[in-house]
């Protein structure tokens, strides 16, 4: 035994005399930096790692493909059902070439937004597999310091998804905007009302598409039954439709794509086969339409009602945003094959056979769809048509959960439960409260308007706007981040940018005939937004200036006339730097403290997902013997946070005793001086960076007698951790009531006394989104005064 212990010993002196031979002077400043602490957010930047992507196997791609057909298609796809009727929305054509200047129209069009600005531009621009306004809004925000709450930390870069791979190249032009924007509060409060314009009329589709999709399909009854399908009972068949459509949105967007993907490209089949037969049939001279000079003849002809046409003809590429926004549901590959390979070709076929078929039947350009579709095919084509249609609403409304997600995790939008529908796909939800409200507007929009040409006005106005406000985030990528040539960049928005604005200006001037309805609907989801997020940064700076010091958190937990409990406190806030007034208050009225302390900020980082091993940021508070700790929890706007297995709790107390082991094992290389040189009692360092000793067999004895106390300290600690535990958690959240100071604007005070406080009254409470057993929680109040 006793050779066996002197072996052994044998071997740590030799390791630590190993160790001790290899320091060397060039080590790098170990200093700490507090990035917890606000005071001390300037100081280098560390190392950072990228995030290789995780390549997919193309099973999974071609499967995911299949089942975007069914989820995001289902909206442009149902186009051509009211395209040229909307067009020629008097019913009649002037001249026989304006057919082709139209199809000529939609076919550049289609071209040129859907194809390549979304398929092959925009879809680049995801934020690690994430789609939508707030995605590029997070994109910027990681890129150039625009967010307005100050939570901002050095540590934030080493999460893996956050490093962007950016070309070295025009460097100078990328880092003018940034600084531009950075220095420019005008810019972050333009940044950040612009998403939440994108995010508002988003939803406004969510509204519009399966109104005007269901009215479209539904009508075209009238055709075999006049007498009996009146216009009120299409508008009640629709609305009766419509509601069984949202009560399916909770089966999830996996089982809907799988159920829905069939029916979609059956549809898909049929009107690109009606339309390459009638194509052959009717007037394949029509192909000439490829020629832009009929687009110039048609404006020349018509002049201003070519100009208002084109609020019809902006209608062919209705639910495009959904390409993007609905990325997080699949992948960039996935919708790139469906678009390319199905959809794009299919409705090419679908606008050409309607143009031949309208070149022989120009009085019969208000239901082009069904007049034009082969008498034996009628009704199989009704079918498919209404569910085409349903399955149209599951696109935008897929895209309204996703960028809600997105919005709500960045303080953006009030808080509401979000479900992930698919354990299989990452990025799937379902957001109950807003389904059904979804659900109730599209009924009332349905019963109130009760004809596409009303609801299709409405309709063009959403889609532009969201269009546009893309390309403006997405111009910003280019030079910012992407760092694209600068001719590149002009050609973009002289080419996609000018047809975006004159489509919008045509969409604007239908503003008496419906088109207020999405703007309606943007103007109160905005004023929702914007007082949610104007009192959370409120609350958020409150806490910044009224936070404990260090020094009075040392005071506070060495107060002798606390008593020290067993058991483990956790302290949760969103503050990121230093401690929430609120501990102050709890200390002031409960003269009691555990024996561990545990101080949660709950952090959401503008990307998308944070990988679970790197969420948890801890530091602990001096001196070691007080046990207190400072974690920040960081959350990707699509994590989810009500974690099931192991539980939230659990992966904490896990993660902190790793956080101890490490930072001893830190403090064991040596001791950390200002100067930033590693340096030890037992030798003094020499100009050649090697360590001399007079005595090395006892600097050898004397630090591996260091390193067992050290270990055994870590131990000591760690069990401290582990008892109190087990002698059990409670969860500390501060019910926070926030009232307008006394000097407050009348505006002000109608904000956060009345608005703010009706939307908190009648949401979820913060703490909804942790797995905490309500036995266990305890809730302490404080009112701040903005």
């Amino acid at each position: 035994m006793s050779d066996d212990v002197v072996e052994v010993t044998g071997k740590v002196k030799e390791e630590v005399s190993q160790e001790l031979q290899e320091k060397k002077l060039s080590w790098k400043k170990l200093r700490r930096y507090d990035s917890l602490d606000i005071e001390s957010r300037s100081f280098p930047s560390s190392h950072q790692h990228g995030h290789a992507s995780k390549g997919v196997e193309w099973s999974v791609i071609l499967r995911l493909a299949f089942q975007s057909i069914g989820v995001v298609y289902g909206d442009i796809g149902t186009s051509p059902l009211y395209v040229y009727a909307s067009t020629f929305s008097s019913g009649t054509i002037k001249h026989k070439d304006d057919i082709l200047g139209v199809l000529s129209l939609i076919f550049y069009t289609l071209t040129l937004i859907p194809l390549i600005k979304y398929v092959l531009i925009v879809l680049r621009a995801n934020d690690n597999g994430e789609g939508g306004t707030f995605a590029i809004y997070s994109l910027i925000c990681r890129y150039a310091n625009v967010s307005l709450v100050p939570n901002q930390q050095a540590e934030d870069r080493n999460v893996s998804n956050y490093k962007l791979e950016l070309p070295n190249r025009r460097v100078q032009r990328a880092s003018w905007l940034k600084s531009r924007l950075e220095k420019s509060m005008f810019a972050k409060v333009f940044l950040l009302l612009a998403s939440m314009l994108g995010t508002s009329m988003v939803i406004g589709d969510g509204v519009l598409t399966p109104c005007i999709s269901v009215l479209s399909a539904v009508g075209g009854i009238k055709e075999k039954a006049p007498s009996t399908m009146t216009e009120d009972r299409i508008v009640w068949i629709s609305a009766a439709i419509l509601v069984l459509l949202f009560m399916a949105q909770r089966f999830g967007t996996d089982k809907v794509g799988y159920s829905f993907a069939p029916i979609i490209c059956i549809w898909f089949v049929l009107i690109g086969g009606i339309g390459l037969f009638n194509f052959i049939k009717f007037d394949p001279n029509v192909y000439k339409a490829i020629n832009p000079k009929y687009i110039v003849d048609y404006f020349q002809r018509n002049k201003k009602d070519a100009w208002i046409s084109l609020g019809g003809v902006v209608l062919a590429i209705t639910g495009t945003e959904a390409l993007f926004a609905d990325i997080g549901h699949f992948t960039v590959r996935s919708i790139q094959i469906s678009m390319c390979c199905v959809a794009y070709p299919a409705l090419l076929l679908a606008y050409t056979g309607q143009a031949s078929f309208l070149r022989k039947h120009m009085d019969l350009v208000s239901d082009t769809f069904f007049k034009s579709t082969p008498g034996s095919l009628f009704w199989p084509m009704f079918v498919v048509a209404v569910l085409a249609s349903i399955i149209a609403s599951q696109a935008m409304i897929s895209g309204t959960f996703s960028v809600i997600q997105q919005s709500l995790s960045l303080g953006c939008f009030p808080r509401v439960r979000v479900v992930h529908t698919s354990a299989k796909y990452e990025g799937q939800v379902y957001v109950p409260e807003v389904n059904y409200l979804l659900m109730l507007a599209c009924v009332v929009v349905t019963l109130s308007f009760r004809t596409t040409t009303k609801i299709g006005n409405a309709y063009g106005i959403a889609v532009v706007f969201v269009m546009t406000l893309t390309s403006t985030f997405l111009v910003l990528v280019m030079i910012m981040i992407w760092k694209t040539h600068i001719l590149l960049v002009i050609s973009y928005i002289l080419i996609i940018g000018s047809v975006e604005l004159l489509y919008l200006s045509s969409t604007l001037y239908k503003f008496k005939e419906g088109g207020y309805l999405p703007l309606a609907f943007a103007v109160v989801l905005m004023a929702i937004m914007y007082v949610w997020n104007y009192v959370f940064r409120g609350k958020y700076y409150y806490e910044l200036e009224h936070k404990i010091s260090p020094k009075k958190l040392k005071e506070i937990t060495a107060d002798t006339s606390l008593c020290r409990i067993p058991g483990l406190a956790m302290f949760y806030s969103e503050l990121v730097q230093g401690i929430p007034p609120i501990f102050k208050h709890y200390v002031a009225n409960v003269p009691a403290l555990h024996s561990v302390l545990v101080f949660v900020s709950i952090k959401s980082l503008p990307v998308s997902k944070v990988p679970v091993e790197e969420r948890f940021l801890f530091r602990q508070v001096e001196p070691k013997e007080l046990n207190v700790f400072r974690c920040v929890v960081r959350y990707g706007y699509t994590d989810v946070h009500k974690e099931q297995e192991p539980s939230f709790e659990k992966m904490l107390i896990e993660r902190l005793k790793k956080f101890i082991r490490d930072d001893f094992q830190r403090m064991l290389d040596g001791e950390i001086l200002d100067d930033g040189l590693v340096n030890r009692e037992d030798g003094e360092i020499l100009d050649d960076g090697l360590v001399n000793r007079e005595n090395e067999d006892e600097d050898v004895n004397q630090a591996v007698e260091n390193k067992r106390q050290d270990h055994q300290a870590v131990e000591r600690e760690i069990e401290t951790v582990d008892k109190a535990w087990h002698e059990g958690i409670v969860h500390l959240f501060g019910e926070t009531e926030v009232v307008a100071g006394k000097e407050s604007s009348i505006g002000k005070r109608i904000v956060i006394d009345y608005a703010y406080n009706f939307l908190k009254r009648n949401l979820r409470q913060s703490n909804e989104v942790f797995d905490i057993p309500r036995k266990r929680m305890l809730k302490v109040g404080m009112t701040y005064e903005l």
